[in-house]
């Protein structure tokens, strides 16, 4: 029986946004797991802007803690120092420049430097969503009960399964996991995949490291997704599910729910 850690990010309340015609409320946390002694996740959850993003470092040493802390903060002060422009070119701009510091600072660090990166960005006047994605963290969106895997896994595993190498649960899957084939960090400087995603009231979504993915099967994660509790509960229920799982990575959650916005009294 393992004991349960605390959280590394502790849960906060629920930041509460409008958005165009939507309210959104947003909440995430993070927590290190059992099997590393660190967290090499980042969290990202902005204080004024509809933005929320997740990061993985890649491996459990220096250039896994320089790499998430170096691109989480460069695409979250590019994307601010564009606002309210929001984009394609703008976000594929950001998300190039957080290749290229990620790539400056790993030439003074021994070893790989480099992370995933999901992020969700909503445009200011239009309530439009935009995800970008570089790895295999990943974003889910639950609407009307059917859960959705949103984004594509940058994973030599992802291309096996998805054309019949071989069965998802075999060996050869397994250690393909590991074989990322686009992250931020990179010698060719991959683009993202930049994901227009409409956002309705009643849809909950959810970004979140494969800390969390991997340990909670797609059933585990819908029950708690629907669960319709306020999003700082849903986090907290997620994060210790992995723990209750095995813990067996770091695992970072941030839970977005839609709703209509609430009129402003004149």
């Amino acid at each position: 029986m393992f004991r349960r850690r605390p959280l590394d990010r502790p849960v906060e309340a629920a930041r509460r946004l409008t958005v165009g015609w939507l309210g959104l409320e947003i909440a995430g946390g993070s927590v290190v797991g059992h099997r590393y002694p660190e967290n090499f996740d980042v969290l990202h959850l902005d204080p004024e802007l509809p933005l929320a993003g997740v990061a993985d470092g890649m491996g459990d040493g220096e250039g896994s803690r320089v790499a998430g802390a170096t691109a989480m903060s460069t695409f979250v002060d590019q994307v601010r120092g564009g606002w309210p422009a929001v984009d394609p070119a703008a976000l594929r701009a950001a998300t190039a420049e957080a290749q290229l510091r990620v790539r400056r600072a790993g030439a003074a660090v021994a070893g790989l430097t480099g992370c995933t990166l999901t992020a969700m960005v909503v445009e200011p006047e239009t309530g439009q969503g935009w995800l970008v994605q570089l790895g295999d963290s990943r974003a889910y969106r639950l609407r009307d009960g059917l859960l959705e895997l949103i984004t594509v896994d940058h994973t030599m595993a992802w291309l096996g399964v998805v054309h019949g190498w071989w069965p998802a649960d075999s060996p050869e899957a397994a250690r393909a996991r590991y074989q990322l084939l686009r992250y931020v960090g990179h010698p060719d400087k991959p683009e993202p995949d930049l994901l227009a995603v409409p956002l309705r009231a009643g849809d909950t979504w959810l970004l979140c490291t494969d800390g969390v993915s991997d340990q909670l099967d797609y059933h585990r994660l819908r029950d708690l997704l629907a669960a319709r509790q306020d999003p700082a509960r849903t986090a907290e229920a997620l994060l210790a599910a992995t723990l209750d799982e095995g813990g067996d990575d770091n695992a970072t959650a941030v839970i977005v729910r839609v709703h209509p916005a609430v009129p402003t009294p004149r």
